[in-house]
Order: structure tokens, then sequence, then C-alpha cells
């Protein structure tokens, strides 16, 4: 395996750990109910955000916060929603990539985990 290089590799890992995220019993209805009209558009931003997120390319343009408020109007966010998209990312990224940037993209993963559920949570 090799660490994360480049964007192609950010959309690998983006892809596939959204292929198990959306078919997960406890957070898949996030991402399949919300994104349905813009999946590709979604996806795009996503890599967008994490190329920024490991390369500070200035490809990401947006409120991350603010997009998941709209989504969290529809279904509360609870902790262990967090937890389990935490984990999909972590075992996504363990399955594809080692090295410094995946590393890298495990511990940002915490850290907006961990903001995001203070900001989101409901309970």
């Amino acid at each position: 395996m090799t660490d994360i290089k480049n964007r192609q590799d950010i959309k690998q890992l983006v892809e596939a750990f959204y292929e198990k995220a959306t078919k997960d019993p406890l957070i898949g209805h996030y991402f399949t109910n919300a994104l349905v009209s813009n999946w590709a558009g979604h996806i795009e931003t996503i890599v967008s955000f994490w190329d920024n997120i490991l390369f500070q390319t200035g490809t990401y343009k947006g409120g991350m916060l603010f997009k998941h408020l709209n989504v969290q109007q529809e279904t509360a966010f609870r902790r262990e929603h967090f937890a389990q998209w935490l984990s999909l990312w972590e075992e996504t990224v363990h399955q594809l990539f080692e090295g410094p940037f995946a590393d890298e993209a495990i511990f940002r993963a915490k850290s907006i985990a961990g903001i995001m559920e203070v900001k989101l949570r409901t309970h």
C-alpha cells in the first residue's frame, strides 16, 4: 500500500467510503435521503474538501457545518452516528492507504467529527 498522494487518491478514498456509508444501517439514510438529487456533485465537493485539508489546495469553497445543519433538521444527529461515520472512514483509509497523509486523514476526521458532534448533536 502507498500513501495518499493526490486528488485521484482522495477520490478513490471518498468513493470507497461512500460505498460503505450509503449502505450502513445506522447512517446510510443521511447520505441517501439528503443527496440523491446531486450525488456526483456531492462527491466532487467532498473530494475538494479533503484535497484542501490534506494538500492545502484551496479547492474547497463552502460552509461544511452550515450544509450539515440542513440535514440535522430532517434527522437529528446522535453520538453513535458520529462514531459510525468515523469508524467507516478509518476502516476505509486503512484498507486503501498507509503513510503520513493517510494518518493525517484519520487525525483530521477525528477532529472534524468532534467539532461537528458538539455543534450538531442534539443528545
